[in-house]
């Protein structure tokens, strides 16, 4: 992984967390870790009988290729009974929704959405891109702050998450993986500032009041915690995809930004999120995702590189629908990136590759009330 990579930790040999993850995982007992999770399993179904709750667990989804694992993980593999919660984006792709959808429906879950208003995402991608330096903050605030309130309303205290974070963002390892899903949890890995430091005005405080999780004593109350299945399943991203589309007709799309077709397949943004982290730190998805797949012995080193060079630097289509919700323009872009760029990396100097684009990406919603509209 790159050095401008936060939160990058390096041992006394230079290798990074996440590469001596993906050593680690090569040594697990995985037969071990499965029953771990089956007896972590096993309470929290005695726990919810004993509380006369209608769910064993809670499952976060989007709709994307964890999402849908997870659910055949809990749903068909362990027998759970499960609530499906979503913290929409709203920013949802004709086929995010559709695997969305049908993984409700596939599964047979109960599932909850909460869904803010067109105008409050305009408003909180404007302010985002100042705020933390990409345009996703009520993307990732709301993902925690949802669930906690849906778990401790419901007195659901087991959340399942996917991927372990050591798989991916090397901020845990697999000898110590993350267990507890506090308020602050989220706040401090993507959000960065609480919905209070994030309004302008008294207006938007209102407006974020969700995106604010419950107070810690709801929270303790509650019991919340939380388990990552790639912490006690051996992770394979390539083969769970290749499972799901076969099995339950799950869809990838055309993703800006990297070769991939199924990371964050459910919404139109990624594009621009990761371009905004090349601007800042030099690398983007395609980067992340060439570097995994080095880790796993899917690329060689130097063609991962050659991959990372041609998708990287590519300003992505969908920035020409940010700035027209946003009111912004081109040029206050990529101002608001380079303070940001500066603030992240100091002196390390990016540059920064424009490419014109007039295609206007729009959330399938949008597009359908154009089309509405145009026939009226």
């Amino acid at each position: 992984m790159p050095e401008t990579t936060e939160g990058i930790e390096f041992d006394e040999l230079g290798i990074c967390r996440a590469c001596n993850s993906s050593e680690q995982k090569m040594h697990i007992s995985w037969e071990e870790r499965s029953k771990d999770l089956s007896e972590i399993l096993d309470k929290a179904r005695i726990e919810a009988k004993k509380k006369n709750s209608p769910y064993d667990c809670m499952v976060p989804i989007s709709g994307g290729k964890d999402s849908m694992y997870q659910l055949h993980v809990m749903v068909k593999v362990y027998k759970m009974r499960v609530l499906a919660v979503t913290a929409s984006h709203n920013w949802y792709s004709k086929i995010g929704w559709y695997n969305l959808m049908n993984a409700i429906e596939v599964f047979d879950v109960d599932h909850m959405m909460y869904t803010p208003s067109r105008s409050t995402v305009n408003t909180a991608a404007k302010n985002s891109l100042q705020a933390i330096g990409d345009v996703c903050w009520h993307c990732h605030s709301g993902i925690g702050a949802y669930s906690l309130h849906v778990a401790t309303k419901f007195n659901i205290p087991l959340l399942i998450w996917g991927e372990s974070i050591a798989e991916s963002s090397g901020r845990a390892s697999y000898f110590n993986p993350i267990r507890k899903f506090d308020r602050d949890y989220f706040r401090k890995v993507s959000a960065k500032i609480s919905p209070e430091e994030f309004a302008k005005n008294e207006d938007e405080k209102r407006r974020y009041k969700l995106f604010e999780p419950p107070s810690q004593e709801e929270c303790e109350k509650a019991g919340v915690w939380g388990i990552h299945l790639g912490d006690f399943l051996f992770w394979d991203e390539e083969r769970q995809t290749e499972f799901i589309k076969e099995k339950y007709n799950w869809k990838e799309d055309l993703i800006e930004g990297t070769y991939k077709g199924y990371k964050s397949a459910e919404c139109i943004m990624p594009g621009l999120h990761d371009f905004t982290n090349y601007l800042k730190r030099g690398y983007g998805r395609a980067t992340f995702h060439a570097s995994l797949d080095v880790r796993t012995g899917l690329l060689s080193r130097s063609d991962a590189m050659l991959l990372a060079e041609k998708y990287d630097q590519i300003e992505p289509q969908v920035l020409e629908y940010y700035l027209e919700i946003t009111g912004m323009n081109k040029d206050e872009f990529y101002e608001i990136i380079k303070s940001k760029r500066e603030e992240a990396i100091k002196n390390k100097q990016i540059p920064v590759k424009n490419v014109t684009h007039n295609i206007h990406k729009k959330p399938f919603v949008l597009e359908f009330i154009d089309e509405i509209q145009s026939q009226e």
